[in-house]
C-alpha cells in the first residue's frame, strides 16, 4: 500500500557569483571549486503510514514544492533519500508534462501511458475522464488555447481516473473554480477512505484543517513541526504575523513544541514582565499615534494567557489589547475593529460603547483590556484594527484620540466541522422547529 519514508533528506542547489564561475570550474577544476551550496532543504525526516492524509504548509520559499519533488523523484536529492511503496500520482506544477501543441486528448494518452496505463485501459477511462474534466469541445483542441483553470481540470483528472496508492497535489486546485475544486476535494475524500495515502501542500489553512489529519509545518528548510493539523497552523500565522512585524524588534516565534511545553508557565510569566519594555507596534497608512501611550500587544489568547494564531469559527475568542501608559489618563477607553480581506468593516465597538468605566490609569502603567466574543465569522483572513481614547461622552465620542492603529494585526478563521454549514459573512447561528399536520386530522376539524 502507499506509505512513504523520508531519511535525512536535504537539498541544496549550486550558486555561482558569476557566469563566468561556472564556466571555469567546469572548464578549469583545478582551480578548485567557485560556487556555494544554497541548502534549500535540511535533514528531513518523517514517515507516513497507509491511508494517512497529511498537509504540508510553510511561507514561500520555505521547500515545500523541492520536497515534493524529492518524494516524487523529478528531482534528484542532495543527501538521504525517499523509499515510496505503490503506485503514484501527482499534481505538481500545473500542467506539468502536456506538450501545448497537441490536442488534450492526445496528451491525455501520454500521461496515461506514463502511469502505466495501457492504450486499451486508456480508451476505456476516456468518456470517465472527459466527463469529470468538463472541458467539453476543447478535449481536441491543442493545450496552449487551454486557460489555467482548464488545464488543472484536465490534469487533475488523469491523475486520478484509477485511484492511487499516493496522491500528491501541490497548490494545483488553487486555479479552479470553487465548483470544482468541491468535486477535486469530494474524489480526494473517497480516495482516502478507500486507502489512498495524500500528501497535500496548501495555502488554504481551511483546506488542510478539513481533509487532512496530520500536517507538516516547513520553516526556512527544516521540518519544523509534525502533529496535529490545528497546531501545525497556528504556529505558520505565527510565522507570517512575524515576517509582517513592522516593529525594530518583530517577535520570534518559538518552534519547538516539547519545549514550549516544558517551560510554558515560565514564559507567560516572563513574557508579562517584559510587556512593559515590549517595541511600540505600528499601524497602517492612516494610523494615529502620540506620546501619550503605546500599543505592545494585539493577540488572542487562551485561557492560561498564551497567544494563538488561527482559530476555529463560531468557538469563543479572546481579544486582549495591552497598552503602555506613557501619560496618566482619566477616563480611558480602548475599542477594536474587524475587517475582511476587501476592507470591509464587519464589526467594531469599544469599552464605552459598551457602558464599561476602566477607571483612571497612572502614568507609568499598564492597561490591558479583554474583549471576548463567539466567533460567528466565515472561515477567512481578517484584520484587527485598535484604539485607545480618553474622555467618553455623547453617543459614541472622544475628547482625546490617544492611539488609532489601522490593521495592526491579522488573523485566520478556520472551519468547524462540528457546527452548521452555512455561507455568507456571518453566522446568525439560527434554531429550527417545525411542526406536522395530518390532513385527515384537518378536515376532521
Amino acid at each position: 500500500m502507499g506509505s512513504i519514508h523520508v531519511n535525512h533528506l536535504g537539498k541544496a542547489y549550486k550558486q555561482y557569483a558569476t557566469r563566468w564561475s561556472r564556466l571555469a570550474e567546469w572548464v578549469l577544476p583545478f582551480l578548485g571549486q567557485r560556487h556555494r551550496l544554497k541548502w534549500v532543504l535540511n535533514d528531513i525526516n518523517f514517515n507516513i503510514a497507509a491511508g494517512e492524509a497529511v498537509g504540508i504548509i510553510g511561507v514561500n520559499g520555505a521547500g515545500k514544492s523541492t520536497l515534493l519533488k524529492l518524494i516524487t523523484g523529478t528531482t534528484q536529492a542532495s543527501t538521504g533519500g525517499v523509499q515510496t511503496a505503490g503506485r503514484v500520482a501527482a499534481l505538481l506544477e500545473l500542467g506539468m508534462g502536456f506538450h501545448p501543441d497537441v490536442t488534450g486528448r492526445e496528451n491525455v494518452i501520454m500521461a496515461g501511458q506514463l502511469m502505466g496505463l495501457s492504450t486499451e485501459d486508456i480508451q476505456v477511462l476516456m468518456p470517465q475522464i472527459e466527463a469529470f474534466a468538463e472541458i467539453g469541445e476543447y478535449i481536441d483542441s491543442p493545450v496552449r488555447v487551454y486557460s489555467s483553470g482548464m488545464q488543472m481540470r484536465l490534469a487533475f483528472s488523469v491523475a486520478t481516473c484509477v485511484r492511487p496508492d499516493i496522491l500528491i497535489v501541490d497548490e494545483a486546485l488553487a486555479v479552479g473554480d470553487v465548483f470544482f475544486q468541491q468535486k477535486c476535494f469530494q474524489r480526494i475524500t473517497q480516495f482516502t477512505k478507500a486507502g489512498t495515502t495524500l500528501l497535500f501542500v496548501s495555502h488554504s489553512t481551511g483546506t488542510v484543517l478539513n481533509i487532512c489529519t496530520r500536517c507538516l509545518f516547513i520553516r526556512d528548510g527544516n521540518l519544523a513541526f509534525d502533529g496535529e493539523p490545528k497546531a501545525a497552523i497556528d504556529l505558520y500565522q505565527a510565522e507570517l504575523l512575524g515576517r509582517s512585524d513592522q516593529s525594530e524588534k518583530p517577535h520570534q516565534v518559538k518552534i519547538s513544541v516539547d519545549d514550549e511545553a516544558s517551560h510554558k508557565e515560565e514564559q507567560i510569566a516572563q513574557s508579562k514582565l517584559d510587556m512593559l519594555n515590549a517595541p511600540a507596534l505600528e499601524g497602517k497608512t492612516g494610523s494615529i499615534k502620540t506620546e501619550s501611550a503605546d500599543c505592545i500587544g494585539v493577540n488572542f489568547v487562551q485561557h492560561d494567557g498564551s497567544p494563538y494564531y488561527s482559530l476555529v469559527a463560531d468557538e469563543l475568542a479572546n481579544l486582549t489589547i495591552d497598552f503602555r501608559i506613557k501619560k496618566a489618563l482619566d477616563d480611558p477607553h480602548v475599542g477594536f475593529k474587524i475587517r475582511n480581506r476587501f476592507g470591509v468593516v464587519l464589526f467594531e465597538t469599544n469599552t464605552y460603547c459598551m457602558r464599561t468605566a476602566l477607571g483612571p490609569v497612572e502614568e507609568g502603567s499598564k492597561l490591558s483590556v479583554q474583549f471576548s466574543f463567539p466567533l460567528s465569522l466565515f472561515p477567512d483572513e481578517y484584520t484587527i484594527t485598535i484604539g485607545l481614547a480618553n474622555g467618553g461622552y455623547g453617543e459614541g465620542a472622544f475628547k482625546e484620540i490617544i492611539t488609532h492603529l489601522h490593521e495592526v494585526s491579522a488573523f485566520v478563521v478556520l472551519p468547524n466541522p462540528e457546527a452548521i454549514m452555512w455561507a455568507g459573512i456571518v453566522n446568525l447561528q439560527p434554531q429550527v422547529s417545525f411542526e406536522k399536520y395530518s390532513t385527515s386530522l384537518l378536515r376532521s376539524q
